[in-house]
């Protein structure tokens, strides 16, 4: 597999919604691995240099807005791999502008087993998740999650002064959630 553009199996269009990080803050799995998060860089730097907001916003894309890294998470690591040799940086517009170095193109190349199966683990979390109509259904689903927020925010504080509506809509959410649940392992509807 080449070097560079190994994560390009990512649909790149799918935008960025609420519930980014998964619903309730909860991921589907765990992305990374310690240390795993420099090989990815490298391989994002591999395809053109980035100044570190938009290494975050790369990774958000290419999991369809599922799992963003936080700045705590990538500023370290790009110094690291800036310590070790393998990126150098640059100031253009007031912005530090991350490059990978021949030094870390051969450690992304010596390495590539790594790198391959970070990919598979990923593509394992997803089900291959990240074609363009795969994509477009979790961004559906998060747009809907979006929503329910929104129509709970506009009519809740009028709900909160009925609890017989309160009641109904704990009893409507209990009823929905089952049946996700449900969906989700994979046995049809909910039986309450």
């Amino acid at each position: 597999m080449p070097v560079g553009r190994v994560f390009g199996f990512w649909d790149h269009s799918a935008g960025r919604g609420a519930f980014s990080r998964g619903w309730g803050g909860r991921r589907p799995g765990r992305f990374f691995e310690k240390g795993d998060l420099k090989y990815v860089i490298l391989d994002l730097l591999s395809e053109k240099p980035r100044h570190g907001y938009d290494i975050i916003r790369a990774l958000e894309d290419r999991f369809a807005g599922w799992y963003t890294p936080s700045p705590g998470a990538v500023y370290p690591t790009l110094q690291l791999l800036e310590d070790l040799g393998y990126v150098t940086v640059t100031q253009q517009d007031g912005k530090k502008v991350y490059a990978i170095t021949d030094a870390g193109r051969a450690f992304l190349r010596d390495r590539e087993a790594v790198l391959e199966e970070i990919v598979a683990r990923v593509r394992g979390l997803w089900g291959g998740a990240g074609r363009a109509e795969q994509a477009a259904a979790w961004a559906a689903l998060r747009e809907e999650l979006a929503e329910f927020g929104r129509v709970v925010g506009r009519y809740g504080p009028q709900a909160a002064a009925d609890p017989d509506t309160l009641r109904r809509l704990v009893e409507a959410l209990r009823r929905a959630r089952a049946e996700v649940e449900d969906i989700l392992r994979g046995t049809g509807p909910a039986t309450l």
